[in-house]
């Protein structure tokens, strides 16, 4: 099943120059993922501080870019420029739930979006993450297949934030976008596990 994870490979050639320059310059693939958690943080809580406004939605689909580029950024600094490390794996692992969380759960408080809904997708979201590294435990290599993995989460979240923060009337197509979205969230969990016990045989 295709995932914008697919398109990974395209998107480090354009962004490999920039990894280049950060590591002339001393940045670090930890440094890297951490930035990138606590900006997370920061854009879910201005959501939480106007969650009746257009303007932090607005924020969700330029900083998910920007999220997308910096997680790539810092795999190409530890794989290309010897930066990997025990604690950058466990950095990398745990920031992702973080930043999902951070950015996602906010959006339960927006009126725009169903509160359970939003939680629900964040669960599954999370799980995912977690069936993913859990396939290393058992043998397989770590799994990242979709149909609703992190890039594609952060396409359809950044599109809804870029709709509803433009001005486009809010309704019952957000709760549908959203619940096939949880749907396929939930999928990707069965998918993971599946392909994971197929590779170990």
């Amino acid at each position: 099943m295709a995932s914008i994870y697919d398109l990974k490979p395209r998107f480090q050639a354009l962004l490999r120059p920039t990894a280049r320059g950060l590591a002339k310059r001393g940045i670090t693939a930890n440094q890297v993922t951490v930035a990138a958690a606590i900006l997370s943080v920061m854009v879910g809580a201005c959501i939480l501080w106007r969650p009746e406004s257009r303007w932090p939605l607005l924020l969700l689909p330029v900083f998910l870019f920007a999220r997308m580029a910096l997680n790539a950024i810092d795999g190409m600094l530890a794989r290309e420029h010897d930066m990997k490390s025990p604690l950058g794996a466990i950095l990398n692992e745990i920031g992702d739930v973080v930043s999902d969380a951070a950015l996602y759960l906010p959006l339960a408080c927006v009126p725009a979006f169903v509160p359970w809904l939003v939680i629900l997708f964040v669960v599954f979201a999370l799980i995912g993450e977690l069936t993913g590294v859990v396939a290393v435990r058992i043998g397989a290599s770590r799994r990242y297949d979709g149909p609703m993995g992190k890039s594609d989460r952060a396409f359809v979240i950044g599109l809804l934030g870029l709709l509803l923060g433009v001005g486009v009337p809010p309704g019952a197509w957000v709760t549908w976008i959203f619940g096939a979205a949880t749907v396929l969230a939930a999928l990707t969990i069965l998918r993971r596990a599946r392909t994971a016990l197929a590779e170990i045989r």
